[in-house]
Protein backbone atom coordinates (compact mmCIF):
# COMPACT_ATOMS: atom_id res chain seq x y z
CA UNK A 1 0.00 0.00 0.00
CA UNK A 2 1.19 3.33 -0.75
CA UNK A 3 1.40 6.07 1.69
CA UNK A 4 -1.61 8.51 1.51
CA UNK A 5 -0.67 12.24 1.53
CA UNK A 6 -2.47 14.73 3.94
CA UNK A 7 -5.36 16.10 2.48
CA UNK A 8 -5.33 19.94 1.30
CA UNK A 9 -7.04 22.28 2.92
CA UNK A 10 -9.54 23.95 0.65
CA UNK A 11 -10.76 27.40 0.43
CA UNK A 12 -13.65 27.65 -1.47
CA UNK A 13 -15.33 31.78 -2.99
CA UNK A 14 -19.44 32.09 -3.62
CA UNK A 15 -19.72 34.62 -5.63
CA UNK A 16 -22.85 37.45 -6.10
CA UNK A 17 -24.77 40.66 -6.00
CA UNK A 18 -26.89 38.64 -3.25
CA UNK A 19 -29.37 41.90 -4.09
CA UNK A 20 -30.77 40.11 -2.00
CA UNK A 21 -29.57 36.76 -0.61
CA UNK A 22 -31.94 34.30 -1.07
CA UNK A 23 -33.34 31.19 0.38
CA UNK A 24 -31.25 29.47 -2.89
CA UNK A 25 -28.35 31.74 -2.24
CA UNK A 26 -28.46 30.00 1.38
CA UNK A 27 -28.82 26.58 0.07
CA UNK A 28 -25.88 26.58 -2.00
CA UNK A 29 -24.01 28.13 0.50
CA UNK A 30 -24.87 25.28 2.80
CA UNK A 31 -23.78 22.66 0.58
CA UNK A 32 -20.28 24.20 -0.43
CA UNK A 33 -19.78 24.44 3.40
CA UNK A 34 -20.76 20.62 3.78
CA UNK A 35 -17.87 19.65 1.43
CA UNK A 36 -14.93 23.00 1.77
CA UNK A 37 -13.23 23.36 4.62
CA UNK A 38 -13.85 27.61 4.46
CA UNK A 39 -16.21 29.58 2.10
CA UNK A 40 -15.70 33.27 1.33
CA UNK A 41 -19.06 34.50 0.69
CA UNK A 42 -18.51 37.78 -1.27
CA UNK A 43 -20.59 40.55 -2.03
CA UNK A 44 -19.11 41.50 -6.11
CA UNK A 45 -21.10 44.74 -8.04
CA UNK A 46 -21.43 44.48 -11.16
CA UNK A 47 -21.34 48.08 -12.55
CA UNK A 48 -23.67 46.73 -15.54
CA UNK A 49 -26.47 46.05 -13.20
CA UNK A 50 -26.82 49.58 -11.58
CA UNK A 51 -27.04 50.10 -8.11
CA UNK A 52 -29.89 47.31 -6.91
CA UNK A 53 -32.67 47.77 -4.07
CA UNK A 54 -29.81 47.43 -1.34
CA UNK A 55 -26.96 49.11 -0.75
CA UNK A 56 -23.66 47.42 -0.28
CA UNK A 57 -23.42 47.75 3.32
CA UNK A 58 -27.46 46.21 3.84
CA UNK A 59 -26.75 43.44 1.64
CA UNK A 60 -23.65 42.35 3.39
CA UNK A 61 -25.71 42.84 6.43
CA UNK A 62 -28.02 40.41 4.98
CA UNK A 63 -25.66 38.36 4.43
CA UNK A 64 -24.26 37.79 7.28
CA UNK A 65 -27.70 37.18 9.23
CA UNK A 66 -28.06 34.64 6.60
CA UNK A 67 -25.21 33.01 7.09
CA UNK A 68 -23.92 32.95 10.67
CA UNK A 69 -25.27 29.60 12.01
CA UNK A 70 -22.51 27.74 9.17
CA UNK A 71 -18.90 27.82 10.71
CA UNK A 72 -17.05 27.98 7.90
CA UNK A 73 -18.22 30.89 6.48
CA UNK A 74 -16.81 34.39 6.27
CA UNK A 75 -18.45 36.97 4.67
CA UNK A 76 -17.90 40.15 2.61
CA UNK A 77 -17.96 43.15 0.32
CA UNK A 78 -15.60 43.41 -2.74
CA UNK A 79 -15.41 46.08 -5.94
CA UNK A 80 -12.94 44.66 -7.38
CA UNK A 81 -12.44 41.49 -9.78
CA UNK A 82 -13.13 38.22 -8.63
CA UNK A 83 -9.46 36.74 -9.87
CA UNK A 84 -8.00 39.43 -8.19
CA UNK A 85 -9.94 38.33 -4.74
CA UNK A 86 -8.93 34.73 -5.70
CA UNK A 87 -5.42 35.60 -5.78
CA UNK A 88 -4.78 37.87 -2.49
CA UNK A 89 -7.14 35.10 -0.36
CA UNK A 90 -5.36 31.79 -1.78
CA UNK A 91 -8.81 30.95 -3.09
CA UNK A 92 -8.88 26.95 -4.66
CA UNK A 93 -12.52 26.99 -6.27
CA UNK A 94 -14.89 29.40 -6.88
CA UNK A 95 -18.76 27.75 -6.29
CA UNK A 96 -21.06 28.41 -8.72
CA UNK A 97 -25.12 27.59 -8.79
CA UNK A 98 -27.21 27.25 -11.70
CA UNK A 99 -31.25 26.85 -12.26
CA UNK A 100 -30.60 25.79 -16.18
CA UNK A 101 -28.71 24.95 -19.24
CA UNK A 102 -28.57 28.60 -20.26
CA UNK A 103 -27.13 29.80 -16.60
CA UNK A 104 -24.74 26.71 -17.18
CA UNK A 105 -23.36 28.01 -20.17
CA UNK A 106 -22.79 31.57 -18.61
CA UNK A 107 -20.97 29.78 -15.97
CA UNK A 108 -18.63 27.84 -18.40
CA UNK A 109 -17.80 31.55 -19.84
CA UNK A 110 -16.71 32.82 -16.66
CA UNK A 111 -15.19 29.90 -15.73
CA UNK A 112 -12.57 30.37 -18.58
CA UNK A 113 -11.86 34.03 -18.11
CA UNK A 114 -11.12 33.55 -14.18
CA UNK A 115 -8.60 30.77 -14.98
CA UNK A 116 -7.05 32.89 -17.51
CA UNK A 117 -6.92 35.62 -14.95
CA UNK A 118 -5.53 33.36 -12.21
CA UNK A 119 -3.26 31.56 -14.15
CA UNK A 120 -5.12 28.04 -14.02
CA UNK A 121 -4.90 28.31 -10.23
CA UNK A 122 -8.57 28.41 -9.17
CA UNK A 123 -11.34 25.45 -10.61
CA UNK A 124 -14.95 26.00 -10.67
CA UNK A 125 -17.36 23.68 -9.35
CA UNK A 126 -20.98 24.11 -10.26
CA UNK A 127 -24.08 23.18 -7.98
CA UNK A 128 -27.18 22.53 -9.72
CA UNK A 129 -30.26 24.44 -7.95
CA UNK A 130 -31.80 22.29 -5.47
CA UNK A 131 -35.43 21.54 -6.69
CA UNK A 132 -37.35 23.08 -3.99
CA UNK A 133 -35.47 26.68 -5.06
CA UNK A 134 -34.47 26.07 -8.74
CA UNK A 135 -37.30 29.21 -9.22
CA UNK A 136 -35.87 31.59 -6.68
CA UNK A 137 -33.58 34.54 -8.37
CA UNK A 138 -32.93 37.64 -6.74
CA UNK A 139 -35.56 39.46 -9.08
CA UNK A 140 -38.22 37.45 -7.81
CA UNK A 141 -36.79 37.81 -4.36
CA UNK A 142 -36.88 42.10 -4.85
CA UNK A 143 -40.44 41.33 -6.20
CA UNK A 144 -41.80 39.55 -3.10
CA UNK A 145 -39.89 42.27 -0.65
CA UNK A 146 -41.68 44.97 -3.00
CA UNK A 147 -44.91 43.70 -2.44
CA UNK A 148 -44.52 42.90 1.25
CA UNK A 149 -44.16 38.35 0.58
CA UNK A 150 -40.13 38.10 1.90
CA UNK A 151 -41.13 34.71 3.00
CA UNK A 152 -41.33 33.43 0.06
CA UNK A 153 -37.39 34.20 -1.07
CA UNK A 154 -36.42 34.74 2.24
CA UNK A 155 -34.65 32.95 4.87
CA UNK A 156 -36.44 33.76 8.52
CA UNK A 157 -32.66 35.26 9.70
CA UNK A 158 -32.66 37.19 6.47
CA UNK A 159 -36.07 38.92 7.14
CA UNK A 160 -35.64 39.45 10.78
CA UNK A 161 -32.25 41.28 10.24
CA UNK A 162 -34.18 43.32 7.24
CA UNK A 163 -36.89 44.17 10.01
CA UNK A 164 -34.05 45.29 12.52
CA UNK A 165 -32.66 47.31 9.67
CA UNK A 166 -36.20 49.35 9.41
CA UNK A 167 -38.30 46.91 7.39
CA UNK A 168 -38.65 46.32 3.62
CA UNK A 169 -40.95 49.51 2.80
CA UNK A 170 -37.55 51.10 4.00
CA UNK A 171 -35.83 49.35 1.36
CA UNK A 172 -38.72 49.62 -1.42
CA UNK A 173 -39.36 53.77 -1.00
CA UNK A 174 -35.63 54.37 -1.85
CA UNK A 175 -34.44 51.83 -4.60
CA UNK A 176 -38.03 51.99 -5.98
CA UNK A 177 -36.38 53.48 -9.53
CA UNK A 178 -34.25 50.28 -9.00
CA UNK A 179 -36.63 47.93 -8.67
Amino acid sequence: MGMMSERKFVRALVTGSFDPVTVGHVDLIRRAAAIFDEVHVVIFFNTEKGAGMFPPEVRLSLLRAATESIPNVITGLSFGLVADYVTEHNINVIVRGVRGPAEYEYEMMLSEINKKLTGGRVDIVVFPASPEFGHVSSSFARDMVKYGRPELALTNETIAELERLGGHKTFVEKGKANI
